[in-house]
């Protein structure tokens, strides 16, 4: 399921884990960007007719044999292009220019010197801090394109043909380290690109709207809703476009935190106006989870079990043809890569990479090309509560990712306990919203403690606390110590056999948000 819009900016992604930051900046200012791998046809290109075309990053180096290269007909079709770290690169080497490998790599902060005339660089400081990756340069510059910045490392930091409007930039002006990246993805898109702001809310949902009842037409869908925000926003949406045909199904697979399935039962029969069923399939879920220790089969099975459940549900209810997900973006990226690009598999999500290749019910997922933050955004547009709507993120395969190895239901009693204690604290201590996500994670290992007079060997609990605008990439938050203390004292004064508590403070990247 696509949105559709007239305003579009098409990304060409080359495996750079950064390409969707790319996708979400330019939707963030108000214009409608598509993801596509570099491969592309020259065809599928004219039919999406893009007001311009983002080249993005990626592993590869441009000169080794077989490295990924852009349709070459893409400067032939007269609109402007942006090409970003390896991007540049090859679009540097297929225009005539020559790209070898730096003695001195950049990885983080460089300053780098700009030419203000370029109109990519209108109105910002000459001296700028931007964010490099990379260990390549371009030494030689296509015909009839100019330098536009430089650093101490590299004569050509930046290039452009102007009359044309093609650019290129070593750094990556789409994450946040790069000072006035906004700024000059702003020129490009509207100064450069002519594009106009059209990508808000309201046209958004209308899209979404007009695009599910023309799939859904007059039958029936069946969604599994978890309480979480993508699958509420979700109902919601549903619920305008099908009325209904609509039913929701929350499963209670034992992998949930403590007293959630009668929380979340309570808050949607009040706030959503839609027919719920709640399924007791606890004993399934963790038998299926038995001897199993490894957290990409751990989600797997997860997934299967999932299908299994909405499939007997589907056969109880009359003439289900459909099943909804809240899958969205950054689910999708991390899954599988993009498409034909070259990126990295992280982990599968269970609504994802966890589904059997053979389904009873077609496939609903129109939240599927949406970030977090425009989902959030849908939901408050859609009148959902702000409990719901700025609720931490919950992954779908609930507490089984957050016991490392085997799933086992004491497991499950310590690790629920410990992370309710953790949100509520957070909670008392007004923090809970300023925090993107937190939770409590239990490690299959024990530590030597002393109560009482006794010693005992008991388990680990690690807390993690995230900030983060995306989910893509993600800061460890400093609690302060005090806190910590307090939280630490209670785990292991409340919950039993935990005698030890840690705290993580590792970032994304290198490590993830969830420890499977």
């Amino acid at each position: 399921m696509s949105i559709s819009n007239e305003q579009k900016i098409l990304i060409l992604d080359f495996g750079s884990q950064y390409t969707q930051l790319i996708a979400r900046r330019v939707r963030e200012l108000g214009v409608y960007s598509e993801l596509h791998p570099f491969n592309i046809s020259i065809e599928t290109i004219k039919k999406i007719a893009p007001k311009g075309i983002i080249l993005s990053g990626g592993p590869a180096s441009v000169y080794e044999e077989n490295s990924p290269r852009v349709a070459q007909e893409i400067f032939d079709l007269g609109i402007p292009i942006f090409g970003i770290c390896y991007g540049m690169q090859t679009m540097a080497v297929q225009l005539g220019g020559n790209v070898e490998g730096s003695a001195k790599k950049e990885f983080g902060h460089t300053e780098i010197i700009l030419e203000s005339s370029s109109a990519l660089f209108k109105n910002i400081p000459k001296k700028n801090s931007v964010w490099m990756s990379h260990g390549d340069k371009v030494v030689k510059l296509p015909q009839d394109f100019a330098s536009i910045a430089s650093s101490d490392n590299a004569e050509i930091v930046a290039m452009s043909n102007e009359e044309k409007h093609w650019y290129g930039v070593q750094f990556h002006p789409e994450v946040t380290h790069t000072n006035h990246g906004d700024v000059m993805l702003s020129h490009f898109l509207y100064a450069i690109c002519q594009c106009k702001r059209q990508w808000v809310v309201s046209n958004i949902i209308d899209d979404l709207v007009r695009r599910i009842r023309e799939m859904v037409k007059e039958e029936s869908v069946i969604l599994a809703l978890s309480g979480g925000v993508d699958s509420s926003v979700l109902a919601a949406l549903l619920q305008r476009a099908i009325g209904d045909q609509l039913t929701c199904v929350f499963v209670d697979n034992g992998l949930l935190r403590l007293n959630e399935a009668d929380q979340v039962m309570a808050l949607l029969s009040e706030e959503l106006n839609v027919k719920i069923k709640c399924v007791d399939a606890k004993m399934q879920f963790l038998n299926a989870l038995k001897g199993v220790n490894d957290p990409e089969a751990k989600r797997k099975i997860i997934g299967a079990e999932f299908i299994k459940v909405f499939d007997d549900e589907s056969k109880k209810l009359n003439d289900i043809h459909w099943l909804a997900q809240g899958t969205i973006y950054p689910d999708v990226i991390e899954s599988s890569g993009h498409d034909g690009a070259k990126s990295k598999v992280i982990k599968s999500h269970h609504n994802v990479g966890g589904l059997p290749e053979k389904m009873n019910l077609k496939l609903l997922e129109p939240l599927r090309e949406l970030f977090k933050d425009e989902v959030r955004n849908i939901g408050v547009a859609l009148g959902l509560p702000k409990s719901m709507i700025y609720r931490h993120p919950f992954p779908g395969p609930g507490l089984a990712v957050r016991i490392l190895g085997e799933v086992k239901p004491d497991y499950l009693e310590i690790v629920r306990h410990a992370d309710a204690i953790f949100i509520e604290e957070l909670r008392t201590a007004h923090l809970y919203d300023l925090v993107s996500q937190a939770f409590a994670v239990f490690l299959p290992v024990k530590s030597v403690g002393v109560v009482g007079d006794n010693r005992q060997y008991e388990y680990v609990i690690s807390l993690r606390a995230v900030e983060t605008i995306d989910f893509m990439t993600a800061t460890a938050v400093e609690l302060s110590y005090s806190l910590l203390k307090k939280v630490s004292a209670r785990i292991l004064n409340e919950v039993p056999r935990v005698s030890r508590v840690v705290y993580d403070i590792s970032d994304k990247p290198p490590a993830t948000i969830e420890w499977e």
